[in-house]
């Protein structure tokens, strides 16, 4: 059964073949998140014989805990905010907003150095396949997914090699289908069920499209 992966070469080969499964049409489109997801989203590609891409996506951390997610941004101009968070740690509007802006600069870097002049690619009615190395507060997630619905694919699946057992729900009214091969009812971070997982660098993910290209 099972219960961790090797690495995120293996989680992606996994999730391709899981996917297999699904009914995902004529010439799907991964769009992985970077960093972490993107070499997941490779192998899955290989295995579906799609397209790769990178959907980029910052999390909007807490001002003094910025692990702790309370929203996101996305390339595509979605923006996900977790009100109950931002509520419960008393979050001024001024203080979101020093967030979004600087996350919006970091984004605005990370969409000039993985894509450069190249154009998104068009989506509409193709089936959006969206990866990442993990889901753990499902976050940057929700705001890669709310950006995607206007470029009018025809499917979006939400596709991870592991993430909590109440996730799937989380995601049931934004996606038409989540495909997870690992949901631990205990989860405190997606490493914990890796053997390998170094963090992955600009250089790699740069590497890994222009291999995909």
């Amino acid at each position: 059964m099972l219960d961790h992966y090797l690495n995120r070469v293996q989680a992606g080969k996994l999730l391709g073949q899981r996917l297999k499964l699904s009914s995902i049409g004529e010439h799907p489109i991964v769009l992985a998140l970077p960093r972490g997801g993107v070499p997941v989203g490779l192998e899955v590609a290989k295995e579906l014989g799609a397209d790769l891409d990178v959907l980029i996506v910052r999390k909007l951390g807490l001002p003094e805990q910025p692990e702790v997610a309370m929203g996101a941004i996305s390339a595509d101009g979605g923006v996900y905010i977790n009100d109950q968070i931002i509520r419960a740690s008393s979050i001024s509007l001024d203080q979101l907003r020093k967030v979004l802006d600087a996350e919006a600069r970091e984004l605005a870097r990370r969409e000039d150095l993985y894509r450069g002049q190249r154009p998104r690619p068009n989506l509409a009615g193709r089936t959006v396949i969206v990866v990442d190395d993990g889901i753990a507060t499902g976050a940057s997630m929700k705001a890669a997914v709310q950006a995607l619905r206007a470029n009018k694919p025809k499917r979006i699946v939400l596709a991870v090699p592991v993430a909590p057992a109440r996730t799937a729900l989380a995601f049931d009214d934004l996606v038409d289908e989540f495909v997870c091969p690992l949901n631990p009812p205990w989860f405190d971070a997606v490493g914990e069920f890796y053997e390998e997982f170094e963090q992955v660098e600009d250089e790699e993910v740069i590497a890994i499209l222009r291999q995909a290209r």
